[in-house]
């Protein structure tokens, strides 16, 4: 069994409403292990056995099915967390990470670099996307949808200090 992270998109925003209790028995539902959720964003902390993918395939289907709506799904593990909380980013106000499928290609990291900015700063490091905003995120064009029409997939955001807080819990 391993110890994953399911970084969920776009749940709880946008009338796309998932109970929290819900959500641990739609996992529970698929034989995972020890479920529980962090803030209602779309976080899930479990067990579960089998390839990632696979595990994340049937996850994103059986969502689909209960609550009649897509929901992409990223799975982490605590030590890729980890890693991930280290990396190192410009210095700005915020600093925000984009969760992608995959590691991105050269041309998918050309296409999210040529969406910097004046206040906009990225990291590209395997799957993950740091986004490192200079001033107020109000100030900054930048958004999810602009990424994931850059890179040509979809993605999920969270600030780093989530991505810390599951690190730990994960023991990464």
């Amino acid at each position: 069994m391993t110890r994953y992270v399911a970084l969920l998109r776009a749940v709880n925003v946008g009338g796309r409403t998932i109970k929290m209790d819900a959500l641990r028995a739609a996992f529970a539902e698929l034989g995972c292990d020890d479920v529980a959720t962090f803030i209602a964003s779309g976080n899930v902390l479990f067990n579960a056995s089998g390839r990632r993918g696979s595990v994340e395939s049937r996850i994103e289907t059986h969502l689909a099915e209960r609550f009649d709506f897509e929901v992409a799904t990223f799975l982490r593990t605590g030590t890729e967390l980890e890693s991930t909380r280290r990396v190192a980013v410009p210095e700005g106000v915020a600093h925000n990470v984009a969760f992608a499928k995959a590691p991105l290609t050269a041309a998918q990291s050309d296409a999210v670099f040529a969406l910097e900015t004046d206040i906009d700063r990225f990291v590209v490091e395997g799957a993950e996307i740091h986004w490192s905003c200079g001033r107020s995120q109000s100030e900054s064009k930048f958004s999810n949808v602009r990424l994931e029409r850059a890179i040509g997939g979809p993605t999920t955001m969270r600030n780093i200090t989530t991505v810390s807080k599951l690190a730990a819990r994960l023991g990464g």
